[in-house]
């Protein structure tokens, strides 16, 4: 199990079908890529910017296992944050990996 919230116009996606901004999700024991929780979810994955995994920035593509919290941020965080949280660098891996 894994706690999500989900945060700013992402929201949107939620409220469409009636749901909280804080979800509790089954994952395997052998976890699931941030990835494929968001699409789960039904979020389209290039509308989330950043994801947080028990407070740290990851990047889309890393593992999200039970127990694990989760927070998914919209496109639209102030640069200075976006640098400074580390949001800006995991883009640019996202990237990478996207490309290959």
């Amino acid at each position: 199990m894994v706690t999500i919230r989900i945060f700013g116009f992402l929201r949107r996606y939620l409220d469409e079908r009636g749901l909280p901004h804080v979800l509790t999700e089954e994952v395997p024991g052998e976890g699931i890529r941030a990835y494929d929780l968001v699409k789960r979810l039904l979020i389209p994955p290039k509308d989330v910017e950043g994801v947080f995994k028990n407070g740290q920035v990851v990047n889309i593509y890393d593992h999200i296992y039970p127990g694990d919290r989760v927070a998914l941020l919209p496109h639209g965080t102030p640069g200075p944050y976006r640098f400074f949280l580390g949001i800006d660098r995991e883009n640019r891996e996202r990237a990478k990996k996207e490309k290959n």
